[in-house]
């Protein structure tokens, strides 16, 4: 009788020590797969950081900065070093929805009947990179907006099921530049977080201009594979998340709400709109991913903090009078983040 009440307990801590090593194994991955993509990218830590982020949530990452910082370059380095097939599309204004997610085509089989054939577009891949998304037209921006949600696509009324994992990194260069369009609010919520990528500082700078203009340049090279990937992905949503972490996440995403009556008034009068319930879906996943990104297996407030920005700067607008007053999104959210505890 003693001896089977203590059989539950062996097995139960046999898979916590199971489940420990797993994860203990998925961190070292995780520590590798960053070290290869900062031997290639230089400077950006908090970008590469956020692009892991994004991934490892499986959400999709929209990267925004001026043409020359090495977006595109960061998007390739991360399919190679994490074992995903990957497929740039090129956005211009003559772009159209076709080009991204196939078509059909009327052809003649061997007992001589025309039938359609469904040819695949570059959106069926595992990592979809949209350089320059901001120049196509909002209807071909839109073209995505299934792809991204619903991990398939539909064509003429049928449905074609996507890669999995299916992941879209899209660079877009500033909104004052020439030949831009903005993207729709609905697409813009589908992306889990907007990475703003910045200028190097003069070290970082110095480093790049050494090694990237030499005979031999620094080669990507993979230090996980699309099993590992997924592995961690399904590992992230398994993550304990504690009561004070989930409560600063309703917080944040509430008090950035106009008229909920659960933000500071002297900040939500700034507001026009606010987040929806994705942006609190999206950071409780980022924030289980960043977690682990930095070698932790349990999420905490600060990683509320660190990834409000970028989890809602796009998924909120200010009043006209905010605007007039100089004031940015990057301001308010800022605000915010200084009412937590």
């Amino acid at each position: 009788m003693a001896k089977g009440q203590l059989m539950p307990q062996v097995l139960t801590t046999s898979l916590e020590d199971a489940i420990i090593r797993s994860a203990e194994e998925t961190l070292d991955r995780i520590a590798a797969a960053r070290n290869a993509i900062e031997a290639i990218i230089f400077g950006q830590q908090r970008v590469v950081e956020e692009a892991l982020v994004t991934l490892f949530a499986g959400g999709h990452g929209l990267l925004v900065g001026v043409p020359g910082l090495a977006k595109t370059k960061l998007v390739e380095t991360l399919a190679t070093v994490l074992g995903l097939d990957a497929r740039r599309v090129q956005f211009t204004p003559d772009l159209m929805p076709a080009d991204i997610l196939g078509s059909e085509v009327l052809e003649e089989n061997a007992e001589g009947k025309r039938i359609f054939r469904f040819i695949k577009g570059p959106v069926f891949t595992q990592l979809l990179m949209a350089d320059e998304i901001n120049r196509a037209s909002p209807r071909t921006q839109s073209a995505l907006l299934q792809a991204m949600q619903e991990y398939h696509v539909s064509v003429a009324g049928e449905r074609h099921d996507l890669p999995q994992p299916f992941h879209v990194l899209a660079t877009q260069n500033p909104l004052e530049q020439e030949g831009t369009y903005p993207l729709p609010e609905a697409q813009l919520d589908r992306f889990l977080m907007q990475i703003d990528v910045a200028y190097p500082d003069r070290a970082a700078e110095r480093r790049i201009l050494i090694e990237t203009t030499g005979e031999t340049p620094t080669v990507a090279k993979a230090a996980m594979s699309v099993d590992d990937l997924m592995a961690t992905q399904r590992l992230v949503r398994r993550l304990p998340v504690g009561d004070s972490v989930v409560e600063a996440i309703l917080d944040l995403v509430r008090s950035a709400r106009p008229g909920e009556g659960e933000g500071d008034p002297k900040v939500t009068k700034h507001i026009a709109w606010g987040p929806g319930p994705r942006a609190a879906q999206s950071l409780m996943l980022a924030c289980r991913a960043r977690a682990l990104v930095t070698g932790r297996l349990s999420p905490s407030i600060e990683d509320v903090k660190v990834l409000a920005l970028p989890i809602l700067k796009h998924r909120m607008a200010l009043t006209f009078t905010a605007r007039a007053e100089g004031l940015g999104i990057d301001d308010v959210i800022g605000q915010l983040v200084g009412l937590l505890p």
